[in-house]
């Protein structure tokens, strides 16, 4: 099951898996883009390896790197709580 976890301005989705056994959690991030549709990254948490990068150039994947990176900690602890509705409460 995937989680959502954040929306940005540009409507760039954020979501998340639940975390596995071996400790994983995947990270799809996916936004609208005129021309191939969508631009789409994955990141496995908590090695930030990512893959299956389409459509983003090197300043916005840099951009990607960096929001996953400082946002990691709580991705990881919702992955272990049924995403961040279970997990904050709401």
């Amino acid at each position: 099951m995937m989680y959502p976890f954040m929306t940005l301005n540009d409507n760039t989705e954020i979501v998340h898996s639940e975390m596995g056994k071996d400790g994983k959690v995947k990270v799809m991030i996916e936004t609208p883009d005129e021309k191939i549709g969508f631009k789409q990254a994955i990141c496995i948490l908590p090695d930030s390896e990512w893959k299956d990068i389409n459509g983003y150039n090197e300043a916005e994947l840099d951009y990607l790197k960096e929001l996953i990176a400082s946002e990691a900690h709580l991705i990881l602890e919702f992955s272990q709580n049924g995403g961040f509705d279970n997990a904050s409460g709401f």
